[in-house]
């Protein structure tokens, strides 16, 4: 009975046009548009110096300065009003600058202060240029030393992202697609029929859900696929942890999808039910903001979140090359986010002959 169901659901899969192109095509465009657009890297940031010392020293700082590939010698102005107004005309983000006696003090092994303006309109690119130019500054005045950069050695951020977007399609595909498989077919009126006859309610939604199983394996191998043919991006571990945890995963996220479903008397309903899930479960991660940088309480809010211990999963094995034993915890927790969900929807699946 169930490889009839099974069958029954890939059929209806190929029958729709649209479903199969964007099973394909969504992985493949977060794949090769959001790395380079999920970033928090911000280059070219323009920069006006004020040499007020136009010493050998101070002249190497404003040379280096101007070869960092995030910013660019927008100004020299002569005064420090003229910066500011360069500012306010919006033709420079930030203000060095570099008082007399500069390299004197440098000489004499005394540190010689340096005034930095940033505009802060936008917080995360006067933040982020600030710290640029302030690690310009500190290698200048003291001696350099040997950082090693661990298991992201070119600091390079597609390879801190690609991982955690695997994720995210997961969720958009295996989450969204089963949320809306019940309950098209109540507005068909398919499920009349199913329910008439003598499928069970667990053979039923494990026919919903090992379709979404299978299609998640195929989804993640297209998108490891093209981490590694356009950034050369592959795990530092074994491939077989990562789909062991996206397959735990994508019961997890398919579970949830038939629960909302089968709750949801229509396909707008749904929608947006699992939109706000969708949200809560990005923005709750880690993906964009490091969980340990949130607020007490909605740190302890990502202990609920089943995205958290996946991301985990992928960024410990493409970056650090963990193997099972490191993830053992995160795929305990996403096994009983499953078992849970499981059981809820075989519960929530009532036949109405």
């Amino acid at each position: 009975m169930l490889r009839y169901l099974i069958e029954k659901e890939f059929r209806q899969l190929r029958r729709n046009s649209f479903l199969p192109r964007l099973i394909l095509l969504f992985p493949c465009m977060v794949m090769l548009v959001m790395p380079w657009a999920a970033t928090m890297e911000i280059e070219n940031l323009r920069v006006a110096v004020i040499d007020n010392d136009h010493s050998e020293m101070s002249t190497r700082l404003v040379h280096r300065i101007g070869a960092s590939r995030y910013f660019k010698l927008a100004e020299l102005p002569s005064s420090y009003r003229a910066g500011l107004e360069a500012i306010e005309k919006d033709r420079a983000d930030l203000i060095l600058e570099i008082p007399r006696g500069f390299e004197k003090e440098q000489i004499n092994g005394r540190t010689a202060e340096v005034m930095v303006a940033v505009n802060t309109v936008n917080g995360t690119k006067g933040a982020l240029g600030s710290s640029y130019l302030t690690q310009i500054l500190m290698d200048t005045s003291s001696p350099i030393p040997s950082v090693r950069y661990r298991f992201n050695p070119h600091s390079d951020y597609k390879v801190f992202m690609v991982p955690a977007l695997m994720a995210l399609v997961l969720v958009m595909l295996c989450g969204f697609l089963p949320a809306l498989n019940v309950v098209s077919e109540k507005e068909a009126g398919t499920m009349e029929q199913m329910n008439v006859t003598p499928v069970g309610r667990t053979a039923f939604t494990l026919a919903k859900l090992l379709p979404y199983w299978a299609m998640g394996a195929v989804v993640l191998t297209l998108c490891m696929g093209l981490a590694r043919a356009m950034y050369g991006i592959s795990p530092a571990g074994s491939p077989a942890t990562v789909f062991l945890a996206a397959g735990v995963f994508v019961l997890v996220m398919s579970g949830l999808g038939l629960v909302i479903s089968n709750h949801s008397a229509t396909m707008q309903q749904a929608m947006f039910v699992m939109w706000f899930c969708m949200l809560v479960f990005i923005l709750m991660s880690g993906l964009f903001t490091p969980i340990a940088s949130m607020p007490p309480w909605a740190q302890a809010v990502t202990y609920l979140n089943p995205l958290r211990y996946f991301m985990e999963v992928m960024r410990t094995v493409y970056l650090k090359g963990g193997g099972v034993t490191d993830v053992a915890a995160n795929l305990a927790v996403m096994a009983g986010f499953a078992a849970v969900l499981g059981t809820w929807a075989v519960a929530s699946y009532r036949k109405r002959g």
